[in-house]
């Protein structure tokens, strides 16, 4: 008794901790003031697709920088071989099969080859011991590449550092709690709440601010280049750079005192101010150029010594174009260039739209679940829907105390967890239910209805969740969050399944139970349960050709659906521009001609939802495919933009989204490698849990699922996109969990009698689980219901696909893992195989036998 009252205290400290933790979300704003600010500020987080802001993908240009520095080391190691009167001749650039950027010369005698490799190890030493350069010696032919250890920290510096400019940068423009993140090897994730139009944002952030003084070219100079100015000048200028950008510590875009246009005055540290003070001094009459990313801002003729480490930079800048000019100067220049490869904006009033559907969908859908518990199951379902209420409450604690972020995706894997929590309710009542038509007193029962329960809930959640990790691992922004709430929820759902609704419905039987010899019956006596039992006694097997064939045919032609007419993708799997947009002022016939007039033909425009509101589809081209959409596309979306606001001053930019050709494949391997990985984890897991035929039953089913599930796509025209990615996976978890509670209740069945036909087994233990089916699938079908009704278009690509899976995937339990189940049974039947393998006691008792 003392043991069980610990196990009590502990689950109900469980409890309250995560309500304590879920509680900030909820308080009013009064009893907050009166509050610690620690405790209140821990609140749960809103992504972008709810409370409308900016998304921005940079892709570090790494082919640039790795080029440069190869270059700067090839320099070095000339000159040193010049110094050491090393002949050698013919150097120029080439790139390998693998686009790696060489640098190739030959040398004449063949005793300079020891030389060569030592010059190279002394001018690219490294303070680990090795060498930046490799050098490979071919006869006469020497070719340099970067070390493959030097060029991996490279650019994790190079990439660090930018990640740390970029914050910079956005801070000082006044963004409320921007995030700039690391994603992958080469890109940086930026996240803007509130911002719903980031051009001055892009335009900042693409612009990598190496700034550079440069000596126009006279007879005395050494090598020389061509630069440009913005009115198309050209410029000769010295390679040799006169001083860095890096020297400056302050700048401001200002109004000139003498001139009032915009100018950006800097300010240099200690050593620019001698070194420029002494160029200056040395250098009068000649002009001095200002290099900003290659082109010439300013050149202005040095007439006198600058001292002080002051000056001004003069050009043809606007107020605001001189202050971001400052602001990069101030903040310092990128490492490495960066370009948007993804960009995903939404409004204010679409995020608001967002909230609202997903708290109506949200309540519709847990008040149906509640209610229909409490009319299957009565009292024992009003203590699972409260246990299912403590369950959500647990899921809010985890998410705030872990600093999750909630996206639309994530409402609805909140709505699909209260839908997949209530099965393993529905699977302890149905055992109980069975316990107690045994004869058993009501505790009794309780007990062994949750012990027979516990390892077909741990087996069909634990096949869920590896479904879900992998949402989690090759999924991004939104999708990640849906991962995060399913996994949190099917840890939250399995404790208070298992432990909260035990105690708790065991305190109710025991304060009912009058003596150990009298005691009341459990009640479960509802009219659907009574319908439920009149269900039982239907032969599958018998049905199974039939079954058969029509999931066969079903696939066949969801088969021949996805290979022609195929999938309406979406972006993040076609790549390319989608911008939704409300122009009150505009016709869609207007606006297609708009677009048309100004260049923009390959654009196609359709009408979406309320009046005067467009969906525009822009498609990646072949040239900005071709040049992986480093900046065309990011620049076509603010033409675009530009030119419908000038039509119509009241249009409104809903959303967009843009991704690159980069992403987007990626976005394609990703996906179809988690789907593998998925089944084969499940088949894997099931093949330990289960025999071989057991594990294969059921993973064809799935594979036939998914199938149709795809042809659903197809026939009902709904968008494949990374949600409906998340919806396969999610059906693959669901499917597989309704799987699990018939082979494992076939398993048990064999082991209790084995000498039973296999048919008779199937048969009984279908059946058995046959109001368990149907019951977790009607509850499924409400959570999600409301969510496909009201939940909009942001989420059609999840709750649609999800509402036929449920149906399907029920059908297929029934019907065809069953039939399946059968035809691998007798096959190993006919092999003289056993259908289980002996269990260790099996073993050890037959062992006992032995002499």
């Amino acid at each position: 008794m003392a043991r069980f009252s610990l196990r009590g205290f502990v689950y109900v400290l469980i409890v309250l901790l995560g309500l304590f933790s879920a509680a900030p979300n909820i308080l009013p704003q009064s009893l907050k003031q009166q509050l610690p600010d620690w405790y209140t500020s821990n609140t749960l987080l809103l992504g972008l697709d709810l409370q409308g802001g900016s998304h921005l993908l940079l892709a570090a240009d790494t082919h640039e920088l790795l080029a440069k520095q190869l270059d700067s080391l090839a320099a070095d190691l000339f000159s040193e071989l010049r110094a050491q009167n090393i002949r050698y001749s013919d150097s120029h650039i080439v790139n390998n099969k693998d686009g790696e950027h060489q640098r190739v010369f030959t040398f004449r005698d063949e005793i300079d080859a020891r030389k060569i490799a030592a010059a190279a190890f002394s001018v690219s030493a490294q303070p680990s011991g090795g060498s930046a350069l490799d050098v490979k010696i071919k006869q006469h032919t020497v070719t340099l590449t970067l070390d493959e250890q030097y060029t991996k920290q490279l650019l994790k510096d190079a990439l660090g550092r930018s990640v740390e400019i970029v914050r910079k940068r956005l801070n000082e423009t006044g963004l409320t709690e921007p995030t700039v993140t690391l994603q992958g090897k080469e890109a940086i994730l930026v996240q803007m709440p509130g911002v719903s139009d980031p051009a001055s944002v892009k335009r900042l952030l693409g612009t990598t601010a190496q700034m550079t003084f440069h000596w126009q070219a006279d007879s005395r100079s050494g090598p020389s280049m061509t630069r440009i100015d913005e009115a198309g000048n050209l410029y000769r200028l010295e390679q040799k750079v006169a001083l860095k950008g890096e020297h400056i510590t302050d700048a401001a875009g200002e109004l000139s005192s003498e001139t009032g246009q915009p100018v950006v005055t800097f300010r240099l540290d200690s050593a620019g101010a001698k070194q420029f003070a002494a160029m200056t001094r040395d250098n009068i009459g000649r002009v001095l150029a200002i290099v900003l990313d290659d082109k010439v801002i300013t050149a202005p003729v040095i007439n006198s010594t600058i001292p002080g480490g002051r000056g001004e930079i003069t050009g043809n800048f606007t107020l605001p174009e001189a202050s971001n000019t400052a602001l990069m100067l101030r903040t310092g220049a990128l490492p490495i260039p960066l370009s948007i490869i993804e960009e995903r904006t939404v409004g204010p009033d679409l995020g608001g739209d967002a909230i609202q559907a997903g708290i109506q969908s949200g309540v519709a859908g847990a008040v149906l679940v509640l209610m229909c518990m409490v009319a299957i199951y009565g009292r024992w379902g009003a203590i699972a829907s409260f246990a299912l209420c403590i369950n959500m409450a647990l899921l809010f604690g985890a998410l705030t105390l872990f600093d999750a972020t909630l996206t639309l995706p994530g409402i609805a894997g909140l709505i699909l967890t209260m839908g997949m929590a209530v099965d393993a309710n529905i699977l302890v009542n149905e055992r109980i239910r069975e316990e107690s038509k045994k004869g058993r007193p009501p505790v009794s029962a309780i007990e062994v209805g949750f012990a027979k329960a516990l390892a077909t809930i741990v087996d069909s959640n634990f096949t869920t969740l590896i479904a879900v990790s992998l949402l989690f691992m090759f999924g991004s922004g939104p999708v990640k969050g849906f991962a995060i709430t399913i996994a949190l929820g099917i840890v939250s759902s399995v404790f208070t399944a298992v432990a909260l609704t035990k105690m708790i419905m065991l305190k109710v039987a025991k304060a009912k139970q009058v003596s150990a010899r009298e005691y009341t019956p459990l009640d479960f006596t509802s009219p659907l349960l009574r319908l439920s039992d009149k269900l039982v006694g239907f032969n599958f097997i018998a049905k199974r050709k039939i079954a058969f064939f029509i999931s066969v045919v079903l696939t066949v032609v969801s088969i021949a659906l996805f290979i022609k007419p195929g999938l309406e993708y979406g972006v993040d799997f076609t790549g390319g521009t989608i911008i939704e947009v409300t122009a009150p002022n505009l016709s869609i016939d207007e606006l297609r001609q708009v677009t048309q007039d100004e260049g923009f033909s390959h654009i196609a425009i359709q009408e979406y939802g309320d009046q005067h509101r467009y969906l525009l589809r822009a498609p990646i081209s072949a040239d900005n495919a071709a040049q992986g959409a480093k900046h065309n596309n990011a620049a076509q979306i603010e033409q675009l933009k530009q030119v419908i606001s000038l039509t119509d001053n009241e249009v409104t930019f809903l959303k967009v989204d843009m991704v690159g050709p980069k992403v987007s494949d990626g976005f394609t391997e990703l996906s179809i490698l988690a789907l593998l990985i998925a089944g084969a984890g499940m088949l894997v897991y099931l093949w330990i849990r289960f025999e071989t035929h057991f594990a294969m039953a059921a993973l064809l089913t799935v594979i036939l699922d998914l199938t149709k599930t795809i042809g659903f796509f197809v026939v009902s025209g709904v968008e494949f996109n990374l949600t409906a990615v998340a919806a396969l996976l999610a059906l693959i978890g669901y499917s597989i969990n309704d799987k699990v509670v018939v082979l494992d209740r076939i398993r048990e069945l064999l082991r209790l009698d084995a000498s039973k036909p296999l048919s008779v087994i199937i048969n009984q233990a279908v059946n058995s689980t046959l109001s368990r089916t149907v019951f977790t699938s009607l509850t499924t079908l409400l959570a999600l219901l409301p969510m496909a009704w009201l939940g909009g278009t942001a989420v059609e690509s999840f709750a649609l696909p999800m509402v036929f899976a449920v149906v399907i995937g029920t059908s297929s339990t029934l019907f065809i893992t069953s039939s399946l189940m059968y035809w691998l049974g007798m096959q190993r039947q006919k092999k003289g195989k056993a259908q289980l393998k002996p269990t260790a006691e099996e073993i050890k008792a037959s062992l006992a036998h032995i002499p």
